[in-house]
């Protein structure tokens, strides 16, 4: 950047607390990197904004909360968006560059209201999520399920009707939230979402500039635990609509370890592994068929 210039971006994000805390956060690191950009917010409410009550799975599930932030980049209405990395699907469209994964927040699920091991013998357990639900069913079959959508404020007020709810803990820390049980739940117990606490950022493809501004908040290690997690989505395909669950992390010696889990809706068979290796995309989509092709994923899938 010359100096004395200022170059204005405009972000585009959704509404929530929780959507613009992150847009916040990704405009402060902007700032940090170059004292010279000023930040502008676009806010746009998305398909999942404004249904608040049928089920995600029945809504499409990934992409439901980005595909009209992207359209505000694509048409020029924003430079950037800025997305909860576990809500993008596999595939970036056509125009778009994943251009930063910043410093990644805790990938950790937490269960609110109760520990799990105080849960009682069918206790009422609310989650939106189909994975969350396999997962905890596949460790405890006595639980029973409610649905449960809106931002974070409103999970939280569910506690008053349900034993527990489970919510992201980067959620419960971002937005400083600290309610009087929260149980934060190990990978080993409840394997995280796809890329669950990272943050991503998108620009436009042919934007070069803002891509040059974004690589100065881009986290190393977060992206390579991101890309290979991604790289198992990437694998199982879009035509997948089981739960979906993967873990990535930076090894000692550089190479990333990932754990990846497929299961069947209700949590009765459950599918997981882990595998290690230097380029991240390439364990993801191994791990991926493995899991299809060697543990039987794919009659989870079921006819092609």
């Amino acid at each position: 950047m010359v100096e004395g210039t200022a170059v204005r971006i405009l972000v585009a994000t959704r509404g929530s607390p929780l959507a613009l805390w992150q847009a916040d956060r990704v405009a402060d690191l902007l700032r940090s990197s170059d004292p010279g950009i000023e930040v502008g917010f676009v806010v746009v409410a998305t398909t999942g904004d404004l249904d608040r009550t049928t089920p995600l799975e029945q809504m499409g599930g990934q992409g439901v909360f980005v595909k009209e932030i992207q359209a505000a980049v694509l048409d020029g209405r924003a430079d950037l968006a800025v997305h909860s990395a576990k809500d993008l699907p596999a595939l970036t469209p056509d125009g778009l560059l994943l251009a930063a994964i910043p410093e990644r927040g805790d990938p950790r699920d937490a269960l609110v209201g109760c520990r799990l091991a105080d849960l009682p013998e069918g206790a009422r357990v609310a989650t939106g999520s189909i994975r969350r639900r396999a997962h905890l069913a596949h460790r405890r079959p006595d639980l029973r399920f409610e649905p449960l959508r809106g931002n974070i404020a409103t999970r939280l007020a569910r506690t008053a009707d349900v034993d527990a709810v489970v919510v992201a803990q980067a959620a419960l820390d971002r937005l400083g939230l600290v309610p009087d049980v929260v149980d934060p739940l190990d990978p080993g117990v409840l394997l995280p979402q796809v890329a669950q606490g990272a943050l991503a950022v998108e620009c436009r493809a042919d934007d070069a500039t803002t891509a040059a501004l974004l690589s100065g908040i881009e986290n190393s290690a977060a992206r390579l635990a991101v890309d290979a997690e991604r790289g198992f989505l990437a694998e199982l395909g879009s035509g997948c609509d089981l739960p979906v669950a993967a873990h990535a992390r930076v090894l000692d010696d550089g190479s990333v370890g990932l754990t990846g889990a497929i299961s069947s809706p209700e949590g009765d068979t459950l599918l997981l592994e882990t595998r290690q290796g230097t380029d991240p995309e390439t364990v993801g989509r191994a791990l991926a068929r493995h899991l299809l092709d060697e543990r039987g994923g794919a009659a989870l899938l079921g006819p092609a």
